[in-house]
């Protein structure tokens, strides 16, 4: 029994801490990145000020004669901060981890990747409407680079993977 009214105040001071953001959760569409153009994003708020986003996309890219799609999963912790002057409007710090995987007709264009990423940006909820809109950065480090073409070889940082999302949100 008494780990049973143990667990029930733990989750409902977890239930506690999510309601004090303006949002619970948001689910969406992020534009831009460098593996993934399109994808579906999923924004959680663990604690006040801490947040996990997930993205899961794909980008299509032809060079000549080759062509491949690349699928990629992301997940990152965000720590947002508010900015006092105007409500719903947050910054945000953290840093994450992303893998994907590219298909191709062309062997040095496919295989699997891994790389880690610190990451910043704005993040804002209206109050009338359930609606979030962010913006980031998350520059990323090769950890695992599939691409073995000439273009691609050694290419451990890519600075340009820069994303904005659309999320309705959940309380």
């Amino acid at each position: 029994m008494k780990k049973l009214l143990l667990s029930f105040a733990m989750a409902a001071g977890l239930m506690s801490a999510k309601a004090q953001s303006d949002y619970n959760s948001a689910i969406g569409l992020r534009i831009g990145g460098y593996d993934d153009l399109v994808s579906a994003s999923y924004k959680t708020h663990v604690t006040k000020p801490g947040a996990l986003e997930f993205n899961l996309g794909f980008r299509g890219r032809s060079y000549g004669s080759f062509d491949w799609v690349t699928v990629a999963f992301s997940a990152a912790y965000q720590h947002h901060f508010e900015i006092k002057p105007v409500p719903g409007l947050r910054w945000f710090v953290g840093g994450g981890l992303t893998a994907y995987n590219s298909f191709s007709n062309y062997d040095d264009y496919k295989g699997f990747g891994l790389g880690i990423f610190p990451t910043g940006g704005i993040d804002y909820k209206f109050e009338k409407i359930p609606l979030n809109l962010s913006a980031d950065v998350r520059p990323t480090f090769g950890i695992v680079d599939p691409y073995d073409a000439p273009g691609y070889k050694h290419r451990n940082f890519r600075g340009d993977n820069f994303g904005i999302s659309a999320r309705y949100t959940f309380r």
